[in-house]
């Protein structure tokens, strides 16, 4: 097994060099550490500690009630209180409240005769997202005040649905957020460490050492590529574990299933580095190539926004982007408890992804190493 002691010695190589220079010693971990504790506490569509602005020109018993409610809710910080409507449009001009309610001067004498009691609720539009979400919240709490005074009036309740959530039943953001973050980093950390790999050592003159040496071309791919994996494979360790012991997201399914489709991923996204940094000169060409890549990857990957929302061309086009078919795995393997036939097929386009990027990088890595 000649061949294996020679990638082995390749990847211990690699490591020393990755490991020895304070640079890529901090580029592996302060990168991991900051989106671990930044991103499930940044990245989040919950509504909190927002402003709410009512006008009541009501004073009546319902519209005191409801604004206490809303005051008590967490999602209202703060309640601001109008006294004209010519107040409206400063306060969302100048975006001191999400929302404004407004209560018609006998709002409390239709509710209480059990009639149709209208409010008016003006929301923020530059904050389309959160104020919908915020709009939300203020009628499930109207809905439930007008169903309890139904009931104490001896009257039948307004409709009302009854919502369960599966797989994550408080809507707690991090449960989404921290298992796709895996996908991100590995993402980040194997594009750019790999694509660096070869430009670096073009670009300091070890290439032809290399070269002359009696690894072949696959061989120090193989090597270049099994030294990031390591490193890869240690940052994925460190999310899942924050991840579960930290900000208590349950992993349902199996940890081996994480790992083993971790590491076809790897291959997919090291088959893109390489081709980046096959065909770049410097580490500055390679690093802007990379960035090229990751940010419409990760667009496009469902991470942000879901692929079903996205054009039916953009969809087909997204099957080749690695990130969106990981991430598809590894928060199902979270949240689900998938079988090991749907990790199976959803690794397929990443078995071909992989092969079909390392091929390529190979050639252009000969053709350009004579």
């Amino acid at each position: 097994m000649i061949w294996l002691r020679r990638i082995l010695a390749l990847v211990r190589k690699e490591l020393q060099i990755l490991l020895a220079d304070p640079q890529s010693r901090k580029l592996v971990v302060i990168p991991v550490l900051l989106q671990v504790i930044l991103f499930p506490l940044a990245a989040t569509l919950e509504v909190k500690n927002n402003t709410l602005a009512v006008l009541s020109e009501d004073g009546g018993a319902a519209s005191v009630e409801l604004t206490q409610r809303f005051a008590r809710a967490l999602a209202f910080t703060e309640v601001i209180h109008l006294s004209g409507a010519g107040q409206i449009e400063r306060i969302l001009d100048n975006q001191k409240a999400i929302a404004v309610v407004r209560f018609g001067p006998d709002f409390s004498r239709k509710a209480a005769a059990g009639l149709s009691a209208p409010m008016q609720l003006i929301l923020d539009g530059r904050r389309s997202n959160s104020s919908q979400i915020a709009a939300s919240y203020i009628q499930d709490i109207t809905t439930q005040y007008f169903n309890e005074q139904s009931l104490a009036a001896g009257r039948p309740p307004a409709s009302e649905i009854v919502i369960r959530h599966r797989y994550n039943p408080n809507l707690e953001y991090q449960w989404f957020i921290l298992p796709s973050l895996v996908a991100i980093i590995l993402t980040v950390s194997a594009l750019i460490l790999t694509a660096l790999s070869v430009a670096r050592e073009r670009e300091h003159g070890t290439l032809d050492q290399l070269l002359v040496s009696p690894l072949t071309p696959e061989m120090i791919i193989v090597g270049k590529v099994s030294a990031v994996l390591v490193v890869g494979m240690f940052q994925a360790t460190v999310i899942i574990l924050a991840a579960i012991f930290v900000y208590g997201v349950p992993l349902s399914g199996s940890l081996l299933l994480i790992y083993a489709s971790a590491i076809i991923y790897f291959l997919a996204l090291a088959g893109v580095g390489f081709f980046i940094s096959a065909i770049c000169a410097t580490q500055q060409q390679a690093f802007l190539g990379a960035f090229a890549f990751i940010m419409p990857s990760i667009l496009l990957s469902g991470y942000t926004s879901p692929v079903e929302n996205m054009p039916q061309w953009l969809q087909t086009a997204t099957w080749i982007n690695p990130v969106r078919h990981f991430i598809v795995i590894v928060k199902s393997i979270f949240l689900k408890d998938v079988s090991v036939g749907f990790v199976l097929h959803n690794a397929i386009p990443l078995v071909i992804i992989a092969t079909g990027t390392l091929t390529v990088a190979v050639i252009i890595f000969r053709r350009r190493s004579g």
